[in-house]
């Protein structure tokens, strides 16, 4: 709130004091008059009264004046330290970020951790300095070079990737359920990244704010989000390609919008084990399962809509052996390719799930299809 000229809040002040002030004399001769009605002349002791009160009127003015000027020199104070602070994230942020740049893997390094210790500090800028973080890891990074022709080519390059790496480790940090200074809710765009090595989102949270790994190809190593919380936003996976290394989604619990829409099941290991879709919606619109393995063993669907709208069952597997249907809608009715269907699905109709009408057969006819030398449910170490 802008603050007025002082000149003119004084001006006001004295002005509405004084006719206060003017107000209490009246009612207070006013008062004598009504008891002294047969000699209007005031006596010593009202005179005495009456400049009391008009004295006293006086000070209550010269401490409301006093109050008005402290009150403006608090709130100049509080600008200027406002503004000063201000500038000095400005300038944190500027010294950080300019640096991401450089060619020594230690000072990105250093640059990555400044940047997340000015978000914790700086809430008005949070997102800001998140933006930069995920802008890092969304640019394409070369691919790793051979050790034995060029060992200090190769040594280069792991520094590198470590600056990747830590970023990582710090945004999950800050996701978890009992981080510290949390960065629930914030925006995440890891769209488009490639992830070939072990990231851990274990017991994260995603309450609000909108995660993006649209189009992000993972390609090996071990993702994890165990115990994880879709309780709100949404969690895009639009377009992923999963083609090697596991995703282990394991007791995690949706609640919220999470799309897996047109994303490519090629060859990793996806595990879904033992998670509860309890509400919200979870989308595998025009999905790709071709090779790989998928596995929904343990699952339970007590609230969500699931759908696998356009979907194609081509290949890999995909299981739902043990899977409970007690609430919400899974849509495995209007499919694109059945050719490779799902296995461990009920052989009886069940309230929630909704099935094309040849899927029950197929699964009474094909129900040992899985492989059974491999677990349904990988547990995470």
């Amino acid at each position: 709130m802008q603050l007025l000229p002082i000149s003119v809040a004084i001006t006001l002040t004295v002005v509405l004091a004084g006719a206060a002030a003017v107000g209490l004399v009246a009612l207070a001769l006013a008062q004598l008059a009504t008891v002294n009605l047969a000699n209007l002349r005031p006596t010593t002791t009202e005179i005495l009264e009456i400049v009391k009160i008009s004295l006293a009127v006086v000070a209550g003015i010269g401490g409301v004046v006093a109050l008005v000027v402290a009150y403006r020199k608090q709130r100049i104070t509080e600008a200027g330290e406002s503004r000063e602070q201000a500038k000095l994230f400005n300038e944190r942020f500027a010294t950080a970020s300019g640096r991401l740049g450089d060619d020594s893997p230690a000072v990105r390094l250093a640059c990555i951790h400044a940047l997340a210790a000015l978000a914790d500090d700086w809430e008005g800028g949070r997102q800001m300095c998140i933006d930069v973080l995920c802008a890092y890891l969304r640019m394409p990074s070369a691919p790793e070079p051979e050790a034995s022709p060029d060992p200090a080519t190769h040594l280069a390059w792991r520094a590198m990737r470590e600056v990747r790496l830590t970023i990582w480790r710090l945004i999950a940090a800050h996701l978890k359920a009992d981080a510290p200074i949390p960065w629930h809710g914030a925006d995440l765009d890891f769209t488009g990244v490639t992830i070939d090595h072990n990231i851990n989102f274990t017991s994260t949270v995603f309450p609000s704010g909108v995660v993006r790994f649209s189009g992000a190809k993972f390609l090996g190593g071990r993702v994890r989000f165990d115990g994880a919380k879709f309780s709100g936003g949404s969690v895009l996976f639009g377009g992923a390609e999963f083609s090697g290394g596991e995703i282990l989604i394991y007791q995690a619990e949706f609640s919220g919008h999470v799309s897996f829409t047109r994303t490519k099941f090629s060859g990793s290991t996806v595990q879904f084990g033992r998670a509860e879709f309890s509400g919200g919606r979870v989308e595998f619109d025009k999905a790709e399962f071709s090779e790989g393995r998928v596995g929904f063993s343990g699952a339970e669907f007590s609230g969500s809509t699931v759908q696998f709208r356009g979907a194609e069952f081509s290949g890999g597997t995909v299981q739902f052996d043990g899977a409970k249907f007690a609430g919400g809608t899974v849509h495995l009715d209007e499919v694109a390719d059945w050719s490779h269907p799902p296995t461990g699905l009920p052989t009886k109709n069940v309230p929630g799930l909704l099935l094309r009408p040849s899927a029950l057969s197929a699964a009474v006819q094909e129900p040992d299809r899985a492989d059974k030398s491999h677990p349904d449910t990988i547990r995470p170490s």
